[in-house]
């Protein structure tokens, strides 16, 4: 790439005034390395080109590639410009050179590695100059006679020993180590004598043991037909063991109970000098080891220290991404930041970018007069020049979100921030384009061209193209747009937002949302116009500039929405304020992303079919029933809500009027940026928002199956992944990408990876091929990164979707068992509350009759325990006599 040449040309200069000796001095660079010393390959900038006359393609070409340059004007040149002159690496070859003129060569192929290649000997000038001219065939020659050609077998000439046969014996392998033959008999009596097997026992045998070795069974084995076999030479190397060998097992006692000394030898022991001398002799180890055991684990697995563990697939050094390329353009998106990435469906390194202002609303409106003079601008970027944009897509106002239709890519669609739609129709540069990735991906692994060859390049601006349909101000959104879906093929909407089979075989309709509180379903077919009277003139037609197609002309300043949905708050007259959709539809467009299958839905469709759209008009709808019809909406305060686009009709009214959100949930902490399908399961939608990420599933009404923590820093951006069912990425305003794998953990992100000192803005992953997958990651200073996916973020395993998909199902059945729970406690805290509240009601009046049993029984059961304490203590004997009764005591 021409930026990487700048470095390298900046880091081959001398630093110190030694160095810049050294650097004067130095040889020449010639192509004796492949047989000729006499050409010294340069490089000659347009400057040089213009003082010695030598302009590329004009004063030298292919055809006439050579120049004589006098030695005199070269010499002149150092004396000049000195080192910074493009003949200065070859000044000592200009010095020395004996005649008067030097042969300079145009090598437009870069056959020697540069533009220009000097010539440095007289002889290999003039055989350039005037080559040994072709044998002429006259008539006199053919007059001759012709020379018979008489075979002469050839002569064995004696063969002269070159040295080859000591290099053959110095790469042959001899064996260093004398191998071991063992010579086995066995008596001749022996052989053919009948086999008993019976009992033995193992004591008798000598050193007991008995060893039952393996033998192989020709019953069970393979036989291996073919086998690779690697040979490498390595010095001998030599094995030693610290450890002893144990080659014969023994029988061995182990002691249980311990032995313990008597009395009297315990004394003896105690009182011996040869104890005391050695306590006093291991005391200092004894307290070294103690104080090491203290500051040390001693029983730390040293073995797991020394390598990590890897359990995932490949290396984990290997699990980060790549910097592959990076797009920006200091001219076109200076002070501007980037909205929306889309991949070109049908052409592989090709992508495109909405940019728009870094401005706040305040400053919007202190600007608007500069912004009318700045163009608002979607730039198409090619893998083959990083540098220029090759189209530029005009717009009134920034553009928010775009996307390529997914039946005819030439189609785009856009969101302004002013809250129009706008249209582009570039099947005229279709031809440019592709041409432009072919040459490109052809020349990458090509010589590169230094960055001065592209100069005269670098004042050619990529084409403008203009839209050339924009829908009416005054009838469409009055807010930013911010998220933008095209309606696949298979159906399209009518005005009560039912679902019939598409007539045209194309996709005619898309849907937009706002922070205007709306959400509009918008259809680029032409309306049937009302038949106008026959004597009345025709109105002058506008004239259309040139280079705008006119494929969309019937909707410019015209076009209107056909449906258009309000999501009403419960219990308020306020809106929801949605920001991104999602549609079941979005799943198949993750599969149909193959250019022959857009080519034969062209096909199916007409050759052009977004030119004739009034023919599928006169089709007869037909209706599609049990259709799902409800969506997924974020909002801008953070809530998902599940919706139905069907209109309802107001019993008072008789008007169309939205339908009440069935669900909603407030899940994010803040605006939600991402609502998106998976690739694999198309019930399952990412949502990301504020400061944390969710997993809903479409029909589970609980929540959301996944919830992630709050993060340190605010999420700004997330995509799925197009190959691993269970990862997907996460951008923060950090410039840091969350990277989330399910398989590996569901709390927290796999790994965390700088990208860039800016907030991300979008994220969006493409795959190239099978074996190769790039993301594009936007940021806040106008950057496109494109990184490449390693092997182990986009090479699934082999049940890797039905090891998610059980992940999935298992938290659905968490979900329905703790909402049901949660019913169970509710209905028991009922039942405790009408217990207690039974217990409190439970007070009515009481007889006298009722009161006087009640004292009396417990009047006489106080009697008996009386009697029986005073008569065990002994105080009241059996003739005494107490009250035995209440009545008594009365």
């Amino acid at each position: 790439m021409p930026p990487k040449a700048k470095k390298e040309k900046a880091k081959a200069k001398p630093k110190s005034a030694k160095q810049k000796i050294a650097y004067e001095e130095a040889i020449p660079v010639s192509m004796e390395s492949i047989g000729h010393p006499e050409i010294f390959p340069l490089v000659l900038t347009t400057k040089t080109q213009e003082i010695f006359g030598c302009r590329a393609e004009e004063d030298v070409t292919e055809e006439r590639p050579n120049k004589l340059i006098k030695k005199e004007d070269i010499i002149q040149d150092f004396r000049n410009r000195a080192g910074v002159s493009d003949f200065h690496p070859v000044k000592k070859i200009v010095m020395e050179y004996p005649g008067e003129e030097l042969l300079v060569v145009y090598d437009k192929e870069f056959k020697y590695g540069q533009n220009f290649y000097l010539i440095g000997t007289e002889e290999a000038k003039e055989s350039i100059l005037n080559p040994p001219e072709e044998q002429m065939v006259t008539e006199e020659v053919k007059e001759t006679v012709e020379e018979v050609y008489v075979y002469k077998p050839p002569v064995p000439k004696p063969w002269v020993s070159l040295g080859s046969e000591k290099e053959i014996e110095e790469e042959s392998v001899h064996e260093s180590t004398v191998r071991a033959k063992y010579k086995i008999s066995r008596e001749r009596r022996q052989f053919g004598a009948p086999i008993e097997f019976g009992d033995h026992n193992a004591s008798s045998v000598k050193e007991n043991y008995i060893e039952c070795t393996a033998y192989t069974d020709n019953n069970f084995t393979v036989k291996q037909l073919e086998k690779d076999i690697a040979v490498q030479m390595i010095p001998i190397l030599k094995d030693k063991h610290t450890q002893t060998q144990w080659k014969y097992p023994r029988n061995a006692a182990i002691q249980y109970m311990p032995r313990e000394f008597s009395e009297e030898e315990r004394e003896t022991l105690l009182k011996s000098t040869e104890l005391k001398d050695f306590l006093n002799s291991v005391s200092l180890s004894v307290e070294v080891a103690l104080q090491q055991n203290e500051i040390m684990n001693v029983f730390i697995d040293d073995w797991k220290l020394l390598a990590e563990e890897e359990t995932t697939f490949g290396d984990k050094t290997d699990s980060h991404l790549k910097e592959y390329q990076s797009f920006t353009d200091l001219h076109n998106i200076k002070d501007k930041t980037i909205t929306c990435i889309c991949w070109h469906p049908t052409i592989p390194g090709l992508i495109a970018v909405s940019v728009a202002q870094r401005y706040s609303y305040e400053e919007r409106v202190h600007y608007s007069s500069r912004l009318l003079l700045q163009p608002s601008l979607i730039l198409f970027w090619s893998f083959s020049d990083p540098i220029h944009p090759q189209l530029m897509l005009q717009s009134p106002e920034d553009i928010f979100c775009f996307r390529f239709c997914p039946t005819n890519p030439d189609i785009i669609a856009g969101g302004c921030i002013n809250g129009q739609v706008v249209l582009w129709d570039i099947s005229a540069h279709a031809e440019r384009i592709i041409n432009i990735k072919g040459s490109g991906g052809a020349s990458k692994k090509a010589v590169l061209k230094p960055i001065f060859l592209l100069e005269p390049d670098s004042n050619k601006e990529a084409p403008y193209v203009r839209h050339c349909a924009v829908s009416s101000i005054e009838r469409g959104h009055k807010k930013i747009i911010t998220d933008l879906h095209w309606l696949t093929d298979n159906f399209e909407l009518n005005r009560m937002g039912y679902v019939f089979e598409n007539r045209s075989g194309i996709s005619c309709q898309l849907v937009t949302c706002s922070i205007d509180c709306t959400i509009c379903f918008w259809d680029i077919r032409p309306t049937r116009p009302p038949p106008t009277p026959t004597d009345k003139k025709k109105e002058e037609t506008v004239e259309v500039p040139h280079d705008v197609p006119s494929t969309f002309l019937h909707l410019d300043l015209s076009w209107r929405p056909h449906i258009r949905i309000t999501l009403a708050k419960s219990g308020t007259t306020l809106d929801h304020c949605p920001v991104k959709l999602s549609f079941r539809e979005d799943y198949l467009l993750y599969h149909a992303q193959d250019a022959q299958t857009l080519q034969q839905k062209a096909l199916i469709a007409g050759e052009d079919p977004y030119h004739n759209l009034e023919s599928g008009l006169a089709k007869i709808l037909r209706p599609m029933e049990d259709y799902n019809t409800k969506f997924f909406v974020g909002t801008e305060d953070g809530e998902v809500i599940y919706a139905d686009w069907k209109m309802e009709r107001d019993h008072d009214s008789g008007r169309l009027i939205s339908q009440k959100p069935t669900n909603r949930y407030l899940a994010h902490d803040g605006s939600i940026h991402t609502v998106q399908r998976s690739p694999f399961y198309q019930d399952i939608v990412l949502t990301i928002g504020g400061w944390n990420v969710a997993i809903w599933k479409e029909g589970v009404p609980q929540g959301p199956l996944l919830q992630s923590a709050c993060s340190a820093k605010r999420y700004t951006a997330g995509h799925w992944s197009l190959t691993r069912p269970g990862v997907f990425f996460v951008g923060k305003e950090d410039g840091y990408i969350d990277i989330w794998d399910l398989l590996e953990k569901t709390h927290e992100p796999a790994q965390s990876q700088n990208i860039c000192i800016t907030s991300i803005t979008y994220i969006r992953p493409w795959m190239v091929s099978t074996k190769q997958q790039f993301v594009a990651i936007a940021d806040y200073y106008g950057t496109l990164h494109i990184l490449e996916i390693p092997w182990t973020l986009s090479r699934p395993s082999s049940s890797e979707v039905q090891s998610v998909n059980n992940y999935f199902d298992k938290e659905v059945s968490h979900l329905r068992y703790t909402e049901k729970r949660k019913e169970i406690r509710e209905k028991e805290r009922a039942e405790m509350q009408l217990e207690s509240e039974r217990k409190k009601v439970k007070v009515f009046q009481k007889s006298r009759e009722q009161i006087e049993a009640e004292l009396r029984i417990s009047y006489e059961e106080y009697l008996s325990l009386e009697r029986q304490i005073l008569g065990n203590l002994g105080v009241l004997s059996d003739t005494d006599r107490i009250p035995s009764s209440f009545r008594d005591l009365l």
